[in-house]
């Protein structure tokens, strides 16, 4: 039998000086770059008491480090707490709680507050380093997606969801860091479960929202993406208006099918995949040209494209299938050199890395709501982009250029930002240690060296 190589362990009764959370060095860095301590605090200031102990800003800062740590509920602030050594003053769980249901009481208003803050924040990052890669000149892409968060109990204005599910169906915009970052938690609404996929309104709305966080020079030059729950005529009008660009799915109404049965073979293009090369048995057309005149109320401008592609074996096939293809379409306003019916269509795919986005999103905090009034909810979520803007940041700032820019916010943790370490004074100076061997000790080094002033 083979004897086990781990000796033995007993806890050992007596207590060291360690940190838990080592990493977090790095988003309490990236929180002084990006001037976000100082921002929250002037924003949040008529929240503050006359005899307040502990500043609004500091503490809604605390809660949203906590949750980029990997915390889902306000208790979890208490991981910063037990940590004043790197974190500082930690205010109490019925502070905490006091902060948020005053937020809550005007939540419009704390809630255009704390976006200001992160606007201001956001300036003063991409200043540093523009986050945006990927683009022919320079083009901001913002991704747009709904996901559901499923409520456990009778929370308000929680409702029945369009999956026979129960609770909410937020609405979020990204802006996409290309295929060499990750992305940015730009805006968020919060919504009931009832609310609808195809809502041009909150499309209007999370779209300004997302819009105002960008740096103002940036505003101008904009690719809009959305699923076919973003096409519909009022939105695609008020991009137009706005003269931004888009790439938004299309359904399948009635005109697409009878266009589909207008278009030559000859018009059928290869289509192309991430890297530019041929996609087996993916091809792409322009209807544009073969629509009927029924089509009408559409923006001016407007193309239509298509993509067919043989479903995978055992696919079930589907009403808007054409002779055996799996039809799926498009529309965009995009012109000019370069962009390819091939290009237009792989840069509309792209718009899946929305998904990882959400997926993010469920791993820092939003995978459960957890208060019961829906005002305080909005706060919750304001707190989740928040969370998911340091980690954004930090990555973009300390590993510009190394794949850690990718990893999705578990890994990070995990890898990075969960390492137990030792602060010790020396020379006047405290100076934090972390354990011998550790396998991205570099990396910790590099970021660290990334984010010095300067």
């Amino acid at each position: 039998m083979k004897r086990n190589g781990v000796p033995m362990l007993v806890l050992d009764p007596g207590r060291e000086s360690l940190i838990s959370s080592s990493g977090g060095v790095l988003l309490r860095q990236t929180i002084e770059l990006a001037g976000l301590g100082r921002s929250l605090s002037a924003a949040l200031s008529p929240w503050r008491s006359p005899r307040a102990t502990h500043d609004p800003g500091k503490v809604l800062l605390d809660v949203a480090t906590a949750v980029a740590l990997g915390g889902d509920c306000l208790a979890d602030v208490a991981v910063v707490r037990a940590q004043p050594e790197l974190f500082g003053p930690v205010a109490s769980d019925p502070t905490v709680s006091r902060l948020v249901a005053a937020l809550a009481g005007d939540v419009d208003a704390a809630l255009a507050a704390i976006r200001g803050a992160r606007a201001e924040a956001r300036k003063r990052v991409w200043g540093r380093r523009r986050p945006v890669a990927g683009q022919p000149g320079g083009q901001v892409t913002i991704d747009m997606d709904a996901t559901l968060v499923t409520a456990h109990s009778e929370k308000e204005l929680a409702a029945p969801t369009f999956k026979r599910g129960f609770g909410f169906h937020p609405l979020f915009a990204f802006v996409d860091h290309g295929e060499d970052g990750s992305g940015e938690t730009a805006a968020g609404m919060l919504r009931p479960g009832s609310a609808g996929a195809n809502c041009a309104a909150d499309h209007i709305t999370v779209l300004d929202q997302a819009l105002a966080q960008l740096p103002e020079n940036e505003r101008g030059n904009v690719v809009v993406r959305t699923d076919t729950g973003g096409g519909v005529k009022d939105f695609l009008h008020h991009i137009t208006n706005l003269g931004l660009e888009y790439s938004v799915g299309f359904y399948g109404m009635p005109p697409v099918v009878e266009a589909l049965a207008k278009v030559p073979r000859q018009a059928w293009r290869t289509a192309i995949d991430g890297d530019g090369l041929p996609r087996e048995g993916a091809q792409v057309a322009e209807l544009t040209a073969y629509l009927p005149a029924t089509l009408k109320g559409w923006p001016a401008g407007m193309r239509v494209i298509a993509r067919r592609e043989r479903p995978h074996p055992g696919a079930q096939l589907r009403l808007t299938d054409h002779e055996g293809w799996r039809i799926t379409c498009f529309t965009t306003n995009t012109t000019g050199p370069g962009w390819t019916l091939a290009a237009l269509e792989v840069r509309h795919r792209q718009r899946a890395r929305a998904e990882d986005r959400i997926r993010g999103l469920k791993d820092t905090g939003l995978r459960n709501l957890p208060f019961h009034r829906f005002a305080q909810n909005q706060i919750w979520l304001e707190i989740i982009a928040l969370a998911a803007d340091l980690l954004a940041w930090t990555q973009t700032l300390a590993w510009h250029d190394h794949p850690a820019r990718r990893w999705e916010p578990k890994r990070l943790r995990f890898r990075l930002l969960g390492v137990a370490g030792r602060i010790i004074r020396s020379g006047r100076r405290r100076r934090l240690r972390l354990p011998r061997g550790w396998p991205w000790n570099d990396l910790i080094d590099t970021g660290w060296a990334a984010l010095q002033p300067g």
